[in-house]
């Protein structure tokens, strides 16, 4: 059912949950169709649910991408896919992330992947990105005013949540952070 003709006109929320039959329904509606705001929301009202949709993204990227070819990083890279971008040097570029978990949420990968698609794939050639990629972290976090800390984070393989197989860092603050973290 097309989403125009289910709501015509501005809905109250009331009437938006009456027209599914079951909560799975609203939660499937809410990640698969809703924009981001209301995935937002959503992630606030149901935090288990949206772990849950987190984990099966995951899992689901283990499973069926092609770590050979291009990730939506590379298309950032190559100025393909728009992104705010917050630093960038000859190896390295940070960009906002757009589902961001703090006020201050940067995103920073190498430029060239270099088959290094998780931290667990490295290798002593990648020894330089690595360091590169941490000094960068120190770099970012006294440009975006992170003063009284942050927290960075790896995402590896489908246990760790990891959607994008290109190496990437989260930087996270602004605000008080918890322990543990997940």
């Amino acid at each position: 059912m097309a989403l125009a003709s289910m709501f015509p006109r501005p809905a109250t929320a009331l009437e938006v949950v009456s027209r599914f039959h079951n909560m799975n329904a609203i939660s499937s509606f809410i990640v698969n169709v809703a924009p981001t705001r209301v995935r937002s929301w959503h992630k606030k009202l149901c935090p288990s649910q949206a772990k849950a949709d987190e984990e099966t993204a995951a899992k689901a990227a283990a499973r069926t991408t092609d770590k050979s070819s291009p990730t939506i990083f590379d298309k950032i890279v190559k100025k393909e896919i728009p992104a705010t971008i917050v630093y960038e040097d000859e190896k390295v570029l940070a960009f906002r992330d757009i589902n961001p978990q703090a006020p201050v949420h940067v995103v920073l990968i190498p430029k060239d992947r270099d088959g290094l698609t998780q931290l667990s794939k490295s290798d002593p050639r990648h020894k330089d990105i690595l360091g590169h990629l941490l000094y960068s972290v120190k770099v970012i976090a006294d440009q975006e005013g992170l003063t009284d800390g942050y927290r960075v984070v790896i995402n590896d393989g489908p246990n760790g949540c990891q959607s994008v197989y290109h190496l990437h860092l989260h930087i996270l603050g602004g605000r008080q952070l918890k322990w543990p973290p997940g």
